[in-house]
């Protein structure tokens, strides 16, 4: 595909959160259930302004909302307690088909919470946001209630950075995805690239898709997600919401070397997959990263974690009739 192609895509399956009424979506729902949930690790801080918003206006107000999870990868702070204070169900994930054992990693979350949730619209945000609106969920859900045709729908908004604690940057959020993830993406499937922001948190989609794709581990997640159901559904069952504005904490250099090296292991994997790229031996995912201390060059070895989790669709039919862990 062309980028001219990729532009005549953005123009028909962009939208904006106002598009979109809450009460308007839960009138023309009919049976579909939508499930929220929220990976959060040590959110504490955000945690419970998110949740509490979603209960009183997506669920007591108006009832958009069928379910509401927080899966907790294993906080050590106020976390989980404060989620269930707000009204949200938590679940650790540790508990979430405990026999497949456990890989560190975002992805882990977001892919042990299908099997931990029940809606046929799945929404998953993060849950850092700290200037977090109902829009949010209203947004994304908001294509797929109307149009049966569309699968997923991606979040995109304004990321103003921290200007080292003088304020804050409009824009410039994004590092990774500017540097790494969108020429990636033009190179190798520039059916995408009209995408804003294909890292982003904020999605939703299809269970009935979502449970057809392996899912990324770690951070390399949303990356492989977009790739994976382009080639399963196809671009024009895909969409993207423009959500204005968000707000949340960004990582330092050396994170996001360590989140660029999964990137690239992820699209690489994504290569050799299709027979694009055939490789005698598989990718070393070690890279080496240097910090000064005291006038030396101290060095860390930076792992990515390429582990994949298989669709959960799978996962499902090869377990007992009756076994609902």
């Amino acid at each position: 595909m062309e980028p001219q192609d990729a532009w005549a895509w953005f123009g028909g399956h962009t939208f904006h959160h106002r598009d979109f009424d809450a009460t308007a979506l839960a009138g023309a729902k009919g049976k579909t259930t939508i499930s929220v949930v929220l990976p959060a690790l040590n959110e504490e801080r955000t945690i419970g302004a998110i949740v509490r918003t979603l209960r009183r206006e997506l669920m007591d107000a108006i009832p958009l909302i069928d379910e509401l999870i927080v899966i907790d990868p294993g906080s050590t702070d106020k976390t989980a307690r404060i989620a269930a204070t707000e009204g949200a169900r938590v679940v650790a994930e540790a508990d979430v088909l405990p026999e497949l054992g456990r890989v560190a990693g975002k992805g882990e979350a977001l892919w042990k919470s299908l099997h931990a949730t029940t809606g046929d619209i799945v929404c998953w945000l993060d849950a850092d946001i700290e200037d977090f609106r109902s829009e949010f969920v209203t947004g994304l859900i908001g294509p797929l209630v109307a149009d049966p045709e569309l699968a997923y729908v991606k979040g995109f908004y304004e990321r103003p950075l921290s200007d080292n604690g003088s304020g804050q940057a409009r824009t410039g959020g994004g590092r990774v995805t500017e540097l790494v993830a969108r020429p990636l993406i033009n190179m190798h499937w520039p059916a995408l690239a009209g995408f804003i922001q294909p890292l982003s948190g904020e999605y939703a989609g299809r269970r009935s898709v979502l449970e057809q794709v392996p899912f990324a581990a770690g951070y390399g997640v949303e990356l492989g997600l977009l790739i994976d159901l382009l080639d399963l559904v196809g671009l024009e069952a895909m969409a993207q919401v423009d959500l204005d504005r968000r707000v949340h904490a960004h990582q330092d250099h050396a994170a996001l070397g360590r989140m660029a090296l999964t990137l690239q292991h992820t699209a690489l994997i994504r290569l050799q997959r299709s027979g694009r790229l055939v490789r005698s031996e598989p990718a070393w995912p070690t890279m080496m990263q240097f910090t000064m201390e005291d006038g030396l060059y101290a060095v860390t070895h930076s792992h990515a974690d390429v582990t994949e989790r298989p669709p959960m669709a799978t996962v499902r039919a090869g377990r007992k009739v009756g076994d609902v862990r």
